[in-house]
């Protein structure tokens, strides 16, 4: 009877840990541990099914092992299932194991991210199911995602959308928290250049399944609808606004009128930039400056900052204000060292103040230093979409060197050091044609 009495208040303490919410539970557990582990041993994973099975009901738990292990179990099931129907209980159940491990062990996000994943695998053409499950995901926590989810939950919105289930402006809301996590995560690991490049890919792949919903007049079309039927909603205008200076489509009248409306209603650091930004469409770049200098005393995201002063070293150069641009560019590319952005912002403020450069030769020594800036762009940010807008204008650029006879006029030799004159006042080698 002791002895007796001393397993049941075991049992009974068992009942609050990994073995089960009773007695019973707890004898049921532990008797179908041992043949689970065996079983998994030996990788006879269908033998493993049923002590594994009972697992999960008696005592769910257990612990997460159980469930990592349950995704081979259950995929070795679906396998030898004879028959569609039974291929899709199967399925299902494994379906159920994820929520099971949520609601003992939580991380939500991340398992449904599992979940969403697993069952594309196995039922591609689940659509809407597949996007349902990793928009549940975002919505219980975007910040727990790893990006290779974040891919494939744009890549679900997309085929979300093409099926018929929403309207394209979903595919843009959900590019703008993909695209905002991806770049959060860079901003994690900035020191960790394999693990920036690995991530920068992940972008690359985002923006290339956008990129049919990318361009401007596809834009405007989504959207001057939905502007004209609510022109003071300031969700809907700060979506407008933030895809469409995203994306480069700050020239748009849509893009106008969103922003002087957003700016009207709320009038802050960051409607002021988008007022900045409007402006530099425009060309008026004295009032982008203004708007964008008001800005940047408020803004504090390291992103935000990292464009305004960007746009506001090209609104400077738009006003041949080239000392200004610079200090702005290198202002931007200290915000953030990850992009190249910023140096093909000044190859091109280089480019453009060659005429003011007192060098002998009408000013062709500044497209050495700006040709620099290109291949420096290309070593920061070594992507796809940097490395084709540095070899564009290194193309253009050294169309403009120097004649090799006219540069020996000047005792100037290929290869020997320069200084280039002027307000670039930056060392470089001689190159000529």
């Amino acid at each position: 009877m002791i002895a007796a009495a001393a397993l049941s208040m075991s049992l009974a303490a068992n009942a609050q840990n990994k073995y089960g919410e009773t007695p019973d539970d707890s004898i049921a557990c532990i008797s179908n541990v041992s043949l689970y582990q065996e079983f998994y041993k030996q990788k006879a994973y269908t033998d493993c099914y049923e002590p594994w099975r009972q697992i999960i009901k008696h005592c769910p738990r257990f612990s997460k092992g159980v469930y990592q292990r349950g995704e081979k179990i259950m995929d070795a099931m679906i396998k030898a299932a004879a028959t569609d129907e039974e291929r899709e209980a199967y399925i299902q159940e494994l379906m159920a194991m994820y929520d099971t491990r949520i609601a003992n062990f939580g991380e939500e996000a991340k398992v449904l991210c599992m979940k969403a994943t697993t069952l594309s695998e196995y039922k591609p053409q689940a659509v809407k199911e597949i996007y349902e499950i990793y928009d549940a995901a975002v919505k219980a926590g975007v910040n727990d995602i790893d990006e290779n989810y974040i891919t494939l939950f744009f890549k679900a919105t997309v085929d979300y959308v093409q099926a018929g289930f929403a309207e394209a402006t979903l595919i843009i809301d959900n590019y703008d928290i993909a695209i905002t996590r991806l770049e959060e995560i860079v901003e994690q690991v900035v020191e960790d250049t394999l693990k920036v490049q690995k991530i920068s890919g992940y972008i690359n792949n985002v923006d290339a399944v956008f990129s049919p919903y990318a361009n401007c007049d596809q834009l405007v079309s989504i959207y001057q609808n939905k502007f004209n039927e609510n022109p003071n909603d300031p969700l809907l205008l700060r979506k407008i606004t933030d895809i469409m200076m995203k994306k480069g489509c700050t020239e748009s009248k849509l893009f106008f009128d969103a922003t002087e409306n957003l700016y009207k209603l709320e009038p802050s650091p960051s409607t002021a930039m988008r007022m900045g930004t409007m402006c530099y469409g425009k060309k008026q770049y004295a009032e982008a400056v203004q708007y964008i200098q008001d800005a940047v005393k408020g803004l504090t995201e390291k992103k935000d900052l990292y464009r305004a002063y960007l746009t506001l070293g090209l609104s400077y150069n738009g006003q041949n204000s080239y000392s200004a641009a610079r200090n702005a560019l290198m202002k931007a590319a200290e915000i953030d060292r990850t992009k190249g952005e910023p140096y093909i912002a000044l190859a091109q403020v280089y480019a453009s103040s060659s005429r003011s450069i007192d060098d002998g030769m009408g000013g062709r020594s500044a497209y050495w230093a700006a040709v620099d800036e290109c291949r420096h762009a290309m070593s920061v940010e070594p992507t796809e979409q940097i490395a084709n807008m540095a070899k564009r204008l290194i193309g253009t650029y050294s169309a403009y060197f120097p004649k090799k006879n006219d540069a020996f006029m000047l005792n100037l030799i290929d290869g020997h050091g320069y200084v280039v004159p002027g307000w670039i006042g930056k060392s470089t080698v001689v190159r000529t044609r």
